[in-house]
């Protein structure tokens, strides 16, 4: 019997999320959808379902460790191996507000989120990507996570200014290459992407790209082979400067 690749997505219920596990799904994988509110988790599981698609819901705050720890014992129930992680749950507070009056309540809210959720989910999980041999972990981060974008004239990154949604993901790269380092030997694959301005709620529905256009690269790399790159920084147009 051949394997049928399993995935795990978090932040799936709408947005980018939803448009990766939709993606994967339609790959032929079998994506458990990870999202805090069960309610809307499950109902955008039963809309992927009713499209034909191989879904499952699962339960996971990234922010809170008990909650991730009880993902990855329900999902180790289920499956001996994960083949995908894609760590895409993440939140942004400074939208409307300067630096120097972003509160620090705001700015740790962000970073539990969109920095530790990474690292704690992907450390929960690590187990079972071992397992799967030649797993692929796929970060969802942004332009505004290379320090060389933010600070070129010439990009339109350079003109944003969000203290703590910029510093997670430039952060967030750093981890990135962490884990990548770690787990080559392993066959695990770990690369970031940057997805483009993409219209979800994170940003009021402002960006110019459609959600499934924004999930194009990280499906890509999701997929890649085992030559593919890891520790990379990867968008719509290839290989992006940290």
């Amino acid at each position: 019997m051949t394997h049928k690749r399993q995935v795990l997505v978090t932040g799936a219920n709408k947005g980018l999320g939803l448009a990766i596990a939709k993606g994967l799904a339609a790959a032929g994988l079998s994506v458990w959808m990870g999202a805090r509110d069960r309610a809307r988790g499950e109902h955008a599981v039963q809309t992927l379902r009713g499209e034909g698609f191989d879904v499952r819901f699962i339960q996971i705050d990234v922010a809170d460790d008990a909650s991730v720890r009880r993902a990855a014992e329900t999902v180790r129930q289920e499956i001996d191996a994960l083949d995908v992680l894609v760590n895409n749950a993440g939140i942004a507070h400074d939208l409307q507000i300067s630096p120097s009056e972003l509160s620090m309540d705001d700015v740790k809210a962000t970073y539990e989120v969109n920095l530790f959720g990474p690292i704690r989910v992907t450390q929960a999980f690590a187990t079972l990507l071992k397992a799967a041999e030649d797993a692929r972990i796929v970060n969802m981060s942004s332009g505004l996570g290379s320090l060389t974008l933010i600070t070129d004239p010439t990009s339109l990154f350079s003109t944003v200014n969000l203290l703590a949604y910029t510093s997670s993901k430039v952060a967030l790269n750093a981890v990135t290459v962490s884990f990548a380092k770690e787990l080559e030997p392993f066959g695990i694959k770990v690369n970031a992407v940057e997805p483009g301005h993409v219209r979800t709620d994170l940003n009021d529905n402002t960006g110019f790209l459609t959600p499934e256009e924004g999930a194009a690269t990280a499906i890509r790399m999701a997929l890649i082979g085992k030559d593919g790159p890891t520790g990379g920084f990867f968008g719509n147009h290839g290989r992006q400067p940290w």
